[in-house]
């Protein structure tokens, strides 16, 4: 299971679907994009919980960011992929955390909770047996349909895993999480780049061409 690469299958004849008329036309569109997407197809067959896997495989290949025996913290970590990358890639602790139970992974520790809960911070890093080296969130929101909405929740999910992770990270450590299009807002931007050595905006390709999301990766943590 898990390999390290991003190498998808080869395209194949578009797959129409059958007896799906008891279906509602928006189901009928994701189980149609579902059965037709590569991503899918390779999460599968390379044993990765999500395709989501692959956007954190191609934002480690471009930006470098599992080190060998790195201590990762992956917020909103259902279903479990970004923390089988980051153990496949060579992280010697990961520890999760999300408010939806995860099914085990071999070599993580996972906490049904909320990361913001009393105590929580300290019983993350003796989890991880110390500071963590990369803060991962890949949270989101429901979302309303609502641009304008949609883009104030995801942005103050961004804006709070990045008050924890400036307060859980080790020196030079890093710090990717889940935007919509824009990119981080001013506020935190500046906060970015007051704590961070590199700040860069990051859509990766498995990111679908129709979604609005996008990553910011910060690396090189600078303790206040």
């Amino acid at each position: 299971m898990t390999e390290n690469t991003s190498k998808l299958p080869p395209r194949r004849e578009a797959v129409r679907l059958k007896n799906a008329r008891k279906l509602s036309t928006s189901s009928q569109r994701w189980l149609q994009r579902q059965l037709n997407d590569p991503y899918v197809t390779a999460a599968k067959a390379q044993g990765w919980r999500s395709r989501a896997a692959f956007k954190l495989i191609e934002l480690d290949e471009k930006y470098k960011l599992i080190s060998k025996g790195a201590r990762v913290l992956d917020l909103g970590a259902a279903p479990g992929g970004w923390s089988q990358v980051a153990l496949a890639r060579g992280a010697a602790r990961v520890a999760g955390i999300d408010l939806l139970e995860i099914l085990p992974v071999a070599g993580a520790e996972f906490i049904l909770g909320d990361f913001l809960d009393e105590g929580m911070e300290a019983r993350l890093t003796e989890m991880l047996g110390g500071k963590a080296d990369l803060v991962l969130s890949d949270m989101a929101p429901n979302t309303s349909g609502h641009v304008a909405t949609d883009h104030i929740r995801i942005m103050a999910l961004a804006e709070t895993a990045l008050a924890f992770a400036c307060d859980i990270l080790a020196p030079e450590g890093a710090f990717v999480a889940k935007l919509f299009q824009g990119g981080a807002e001013k506020n935190m931007l500046t906060t970015l780049k007051a704590r961070f050595q590199q700040v860069r905006h990051a859509k990766p390709p498995a990111s679908r061409k129709d979604s609005k999301e996008m990553y910011v990766v910060a690396t090189g943590f600078r303790p206040g």
